[in-house]
């Protein structure tokens, strides 16, 4: 689903003015609907339609995404409603909720009876898991060490109760080897779980290929997408993906709070079964409970967190009309300019050259000397700081600490600079 400027403006209205935002709409509103790889992008109009980007520099998109101002006047026109209910105003209503989860659907190419809300990343990892019945059927679930902290515990807590055989594919020069994958997983393995694109560096997986292999064992995939949706392509289809989800507070711009699952839909209700029951996977007809379609049914037994789906919704709305390929298009070049530097001011890259994501990690050979710079700079954390475990060529681990940098559409290069400058 596209939608055009005058569109977006239009949800927007007068909030926008009174945001600081109306010296922008007449040049915004004129802007094409057809946004794919286009070079006429401003994005110093994008730029100030975020406020944080004006007041303090934030190069940490991959931990939070600032809100735009269009979400801002989203939240207030819903508040308005819940509060006074103001005439003209209404709630996240059903055909809000139904496109929503359109709107998800096309960024990464499912249809909408696949996209279920869940509460978070996670939440919806642990219901493909409970669906496949992990614990009753055995066998081994493969993962690679560059995968989200939260995910390496389930299925660790899973093996340490002897419910699985976990299978820890180490990373080799930060990022994951197809030919280690293929090793580990056999014809026992249920689930390939990896993180599309990792929250550690931004490496993102060959996942069409760990796929090939893993639907050839009989087994299914899981991907981790938080990281990629909104920065990245992402095509479930393409890509050979069973399941996956994310939350909403990162690149698609939302809150905490709500999250998508996507099922493919041959696999809903008989191979990823449904292991709770609420009334958001039902309607009631003459005292009879009527299935909604598709992966509804996996939807959870809390009421729907109406102020982070409003976010999310007009994250999505912004999503579809700036064009994802805008988006990388435009972050490449930032975070070339940071691979290209940043070992130089003596800060090694652990993130491919070649990576295809917004994401950039680097090692600190003293992390409070380099936090103090950043402070004297900018008085506030302007980076995410980590803390990652290293194999090196002979698979001896070691813990290292480093910094992590997201780029987003609100950066640009005098926000390089400066951050460049105060490591200098």
């Amino acid at each position: 689903m596209n939608f055009s400027r005058r569109e977006l403006m239009k949800t927007v209205g007068a909030g926008a003015l009174a945001l600081g935002a109306g010296q922008n709409t007449t040049a915004a509103s004129s802007a094409s609907s057809s946004r794919v790889l286009e070079s006429s992008t401003d994005f110093s109009v994008v730029r100030s339609e975020f406020p944080r980007a004006a007041k303090n520099l934030w190069l940490a998109a991959a931990e939070t995404h600032p809100f735009s101002i269009h979400t801002l006047r989203a939240l207030e026109e819903y508040s308005q409603y819940r509060a006074l209910g103001a005439l003209g105003r209404d709630g996240f209503t059903p055909a809000k909720q139904a496109e929503t989860k359109q709107m998800f659907g096309a960024l990464i190419n499912a249809s909408a009876e696949e996209i279920a809300f869940v509460m978070s990343t996670t939440d919806g990892e642990n219901l493909v898991v409970s669906g496949l019945g992990l614990e009753e059927l055995g066998g081994n679930v493969v993962i690679d060490d560059l995968h989200f902290a939260a995910s390496r515990y389930l299925y660790t807590a899973l093996a340490e109760a002897g419910h699985i055989d976990l299978r820890v594919v180490q990373h080799r020069d930060w990022q994951i080897d197809v030919a280690d994958m293929e090793q580990a997983i056999d014809a026992n393995t249920r689930l390939v779980s990896m993180a599309l694109v990792s929250n550690i560096n931004g490496y993102m997986h060959n996942v069409r290929a760990i796929s090939d292999i893993a639907h050839a064992h009989g087994a299914y995939v899981y991907a981790d997408i938080i990281q990629a949706a909104g920065n990245t392509t992402v095509d479930v289809q393409a890509m050979g993906i069973d399941c996956c989800a994310c939350s909403t507070y990162k690149w698609l711009m939302g809150d905490f709070g709500l999250g998508f699952l996507y099922v493919k839909r041959d696999l809903q209700g008989d191979v990823i079964k449904q292991t709770r029951y609420g009334l958001r996977q039902v309607t009631q007809k003459d005292g009879r409970f009527v299935p909604r379609p598709g992966a509804a049914i996996y939807e959870g037994t809390t009421t729907m967190p109406y102020l982070p789906a409003v976010c999310a919704h007009q994250g999505l709305k912004y999503l579809a009309w700036l064009g994802v390929q805008n988006i990388r298009a435009y972050t490449k070049r930032l975070v070339d300019r940071l691979q290209g530097e940043m070992p130089g001011l003596g800060y090694p890259s652990i993130t491919p050259l070649d990576t295809p994501t917004p994401i950039v990690s680097f090692l600190t050979a003293d992390p409070d000397v380099t936090q103090a710079k950043l402070n004297r700079a900018f008085g506030q954390r302007v980076v995410s700081p980590g803390q990652w475990q290293m194999t090196d060529s002979s698979g001896v681990t070691q813990s290292v600490k480093g910094i992590r940098i997201g780029v987003s559409v609100y950066n640009n290069d005098s926000d390089i600079d400066a951050f460049l400058n105060a490591l200098d």
